[in-house]
């Protein structure tokens, strides 16, 4: 990526009107701003780990306990403990959140509540919509948080498992200065340094740098890669009142990835050696993801009881995405599964230089006001985003036979002569939002989000172009009551929504490029939270609704159409106790997924969709020996039940469970804070199938890694 694709200037990039003003406001606002300096006192910022929240709920100064929600938030340190490296190793900490097509070298997938999030919609990146079609590094991140349900109020467009929303590390107040370390089994190697701190007169700057470098040497064969990250957070805290915060990230990573097996005709196969990868043919090339992304945002305190803040962002993508692709049996006429001899088609699948661009900007206004002893919490925003995808023609040529072994070897069929979609997109958004707490007690919750799509796509040849503009209205209520302290019960409903459009293949479908009316999901949960500081818990039932339609059953010339709808109905509970030398939490997620109404399959009403576990289990325990001060030994266990592996329920995958194990050692080095950590990811070295996703109309099986040792120290100086 060259210099003259760096988004610093406003007006390089592609602004709407709205973005265009809004970044004008940013910069005049702070410059006004700057003006009133002499006559504020100096304002003193927190550090964000001070008051535990969850932006992705848009009620961001409303601790998480006290809001009629789920939603699990993941920090820095527990990302760093755990050793996560991407988002698919994030379902360790939720039992609601497990894998969908999570292929090393690729990018990630995540079901919650049974639904698959949609990369293109379901993630937040500083609460402005970002797109997950890439990797996205942790390193720099000081948080990471997952909503649970509908997302209708938080979000225009999004599948109705939740929403994602990346939280990046900001200055401290104190000087920062880490350094870690860690390396694997077979010698991967991260390097990252941390820093951060704050200068001048009045210590009115503040930075933070986060760098890391890693050489990837996994266990799996043929997945060698490596990957880097440059990234810089700043503020000014122009008065007491406002702030003006900016925030920079580059990272490229480069990797093969990883083919998933299959069924062997109708035959579940035996766990294989999680270290055979079939994508192993010597012109196998690795996939490269390299992205750049910015926001820029100025925050104002017009008195004690309002504010407002002006927020632009930018996010630029470029993927070449290489595979070897191991799909289908044409001897036997099975185009969604291997052949029953362990044989398969073997595709030479390259889609170079995909670019995608997203640019987003919001306004919010928020502030309280009391009509006599009712007082309201009151949330106005406006979001506008811009999107714009450009791909080349694509290579997608039969190659030969492969085999399940990784022993077979085709000749490379290169030439890319496959014509791929352009794909334009903006959207604005309003929201508002009412807190409205009547006592100390009862609190209701209403808000409602308006959203204005307009789509178009066309082919990048020129061919099939296609648009439509389409309004959605999401509301969402609720209601809260505090038992007494520490223990607050709570019901919520709401809407979800999602747009689509028939693909532009005239020859499937008889409707190709038609906009489908929109997709409504609909949310009731129930949830009681409790606990103190040492212990804490929270239950909660839901029942999700979104409407399907039979574009996957779609055979010959069809029409697509809405064919009834997915029922998700589920229990959640979770739990975390910490006393004196002993840490124990957990989380447990029973779900009762099925399909219902489907005319044009109706055999599939009644079953469960593939790759949803009726059970998951997540627990961690931890204890602190006082005879070695510093030592600290944690176990994990996850648990996932059975599930589909084709939508009739003929096929299933066996449950599992893992277990890991962490030692960690907190000393001095010198008179530095250092930390020594080794931990053995599947202990017990256990082969299993670790998902089934029904992915790009093929069945696929990831095994579960191989018992993996990590070693890793820190250093704060």
């Amino acid at each position: 990526m060259n210099k003259s694709e760096l988004p610093l200037s406003p007006s390089s990039w592609p602004l709407s009107p709205v973005s265009r003003a809004l970044a004008v406001v940013l910069f005049t606002a702070a410059c006004g701003a700057h003006a009133q300096q002499a006559a504020l006192p100096e304002v003193t910022v927190n550090d964000a780990a001070a008051a535990p929240q969850a932006d992705v709920s848009g009620f961001g100064d409303v601790p998480l306990r006290e809001l009629p929600i789920s939603a699990t938030v993941i920090d820095s340190k527990q990302l760093q403990a755990s050793g996560a490296r991407r988002l698919a190793d994030l379902t360790q900490f939720d039992s609601s959140v497990t894998d969908a097509y999570n292929s090393a070298g690729y990018w990630d997938y995540l079901t919650v509540r049974g639904f698959v999030l949609d990369n293109r919609f379901n993630y937040r990146r500083e609460g402005l919509p970002i797109s997950a079609e890439t990797s996205i590094p942790l390193d720099n991140k000081e948080r990471v948080e997952i909503l649970r349900g509908t997302s209708g109020i938080q979000a225009g467009t999004s599948a109705p498992g939740g929403l994602v929303n990346y939280v990046v590390k900001r200055p401290t107040e104190q000087d920062l200065r880490a350094v870690r370390i860690e390396t694997t089994s077979r010698g991967s190697l991260l390097g990252a340094i941390d820093l951060g701190g704050r200068f001048g007169e009045n210590r009115q700057f503040g930075y933070r740098i986060n760098v890391a470098s890693e050489n990837l040497k996994p266990l799996t064969h043929n997945l060698d890669g490596n990957r880097n990250l440059f990234s810089l957070a700043a503020d000014w805290r122009i008065t007491r009142d406002s702030v003006l915060e900016f925030e920079i990230e580059q990272s490229r990573k480069t990797q093969p990835s990883q083919n998933g097996y299959s069924l062997l005709g109708s035959v579940l196969p035996a766990p294989v050696d999680p270290r055979i990868n079939l994508n192993n043919q010597p012109w196998s090339q690795p996939s490269v993801f390299k992205a750049l992304t910015g926001t820029l945002r100025f925050s104002q305190a017009l008195n004690a009881d309002w504010r407002w803040s002006a927020q632009i962002g930018q996010q630029r993508l470029k993927t070449d995405d290489r595979l070897a692709y191991a799909f289908g049996c044409g001897a036997e006429g099975n185009y969604d599964r291997y052949c029953s001899d362990g044989t398969f088609d073997v595709y030479d699948f390259r889609s170079e230089n995909e670019r995608r661009t997203q640019t987003a900007g919001s306004i919010n206004l928020k502030g309280n006001v009391t009509t006599g002893s009712v007082r309201h919490e009151l949330g106005f925003g406006l979001m506008q985003s811009r999107v714009r995808n450009r791909f080349d023609n694509q290579a997608y040529n039969y190659a030969g036979t492969g085999n399940i072994w990784g022993t077979a070897i085709v000749p490379p069929a290169p030439d890319a002569t496959t014509p791929q979609t352009n794909r334009d997109e903006k959207s604005t958004e309003f929201s508002v939002q009412d807190a409205i707490r009547w006592n100390d007690r009862f609190t209701t919750w209403l808000g409602a989000r308006h959203t204005r799509l307009d789509r178009s796509s066309i082919g990048n040849d020129g061919s099939n172009p296609t648009g439509y503009k389409q309004d959605v209205t999401t509301p969402w209520i609720a209601a809260s009551y505090a038992i007494q302290p520490g223990l607050m019960a709570y019901a919520s409903w709401g809407r979800g929504v999602e747009s689509q459009v028939v693909p532009n293949k005239i020859s499937q479908y008889s409707n190709a490029g038609q906009a489908l009316p929109a997709l409504r999901s609909r949310q009731w949960e129930l949830g009681i939270k409790g606990g103190s500081d040492a212990f804490n818990w929270q239950l909660a039932w839901f029942d999700i609704s979104r409407p399907m339609t039979n574009i996957d059953l779609c055979s010959g010339l069809c029409e697509v159409r809405n064919d009834g709808k997915a029922v998700h109905r589920g229990l959640e509970a979770g739990a975390q106790w910490n006393q004196g030398p002993w840490r124990i939490g957990g989380s447990l997620t029973l779900i009762d997924a099925k399909r219902r109404g489907s005319t044009a399959n109706p055999a599939l009403n009644g079953e469960s969709p593939t790759n949803v576990p009726k059970q998951v289990l997540r627990a961690q325990t931890a204890y602190r020996f006082a005879s070695v001060p510093g030592l600290e030994v944690a176990g994990q266990l996850s648990y996932e039940g059975r599930r589909n592996v084709l939508p009739d329920g003929s096929v299933t995958l066996p449950s599992w469970t893992r277990v890991d194990a962490v030692l960690r050692y907190d000393t001095k080095l010198r008179g530095a804070n250092a930390s020594w950590t080794l931990s053995i990811d599947n202990l017990f070295d256990r082969r299993y199938w670790k998902e089934s996703p029904y992915q790009f109309s093929h069945v696929y099986l990831f095994p579960g890694a191989p018992r993996t040792l990590r070693l890793g120290l820190s250093v704060a100086l």
